[in-house]
């Protein structure tokens, strides 16, 4: 699970870095930018489970 802090700030960074690919590149490489809003809507974090463990404060 990751912090409701930490869930805010990647739905936020998600979306800026959708528009700023798309404005700067016109490219669908701004649809990388679905990760961190996905991962910020579910609370779900595949990095910790992957790893086994998660540097982020819950």
């Amino acid at each position: 699970m990751v912090s409701k802090k930490s869930r805010i700030f990647r739905v936020i960074f998600g979306l800026f870095l959708m528009v700023g690919v798309w404005l700067l590149f016109k490219s669908y490489w701004a649809l990388i930018g679905l990760v961190p809003i996905i991962v910020g809507i579910t609370g779900y974090c595949p990095a910790c489970q992957i790893l086994g463990k998660c540097s982020l404060k819950r």
